[in-house]
């Protein structure tokens, strides 16, 4: 018996979880603002041992800016050029996701970074293992 089962492509099935892992980050952050400690510490300018700078914040643009990319593009580069870039995208969110919940964090960051991690971990499976139809 299935319980889950896609009608659409691989490539529509990508996009939409780029889709989900985007709006999870997005949340995420949202919800830090909601705690007044780290609200107080990004206006100061200083969270933890991270100085808030512009700097700082272009190359967290740079980061998140891939999994919202990769929503496009997922659905419209070709084959070959969409599973590569599917896994690539995969493991440098992954990797961030990963590397950003060693340094601990409230208990709503850790419950995102799970669906964030495994929707990444999900994503470098179906790109890795994705094989090229004859109707895509």
């Amino acid at each position: 018996m299935k319980i889950f089962e896609w009608h659409g492509t691989r490539n529509q099935l990508l996009s939409l979880l780029w889709v989900f892992l985007t709006v999870n980050y997005i949340y995420c952050d949202v919800f830090t603002l909601h705690l007044a400690q780290y609200l107080e510490a990004f206006l100061s300018g200083e969270v933890g041992d991270m100085k808030i700078t512009e700097e700082f914040l272009l190359a967290f643009a740079v980061v998140l800016q891939i999994p919202m990319i990769m929503i496009v593009l997922s659905s419209t580069l070709t084959f070959r050029l969409s599973k590569y870039c599917n896994i690539v995208a995969g493991l440098i969110t992954t990797s961030v996701q990963t590397y950003t919940v060693t340094m601990g964090g409230t208990l709503h960051y850790m419950f995102f970074s799970f669906f964030e991690i495994c929707t990444g971990l999900l994503i470098i499976y179906l790109a890795v293992t994705w094989q090229q139809e004859s109707a895509e």
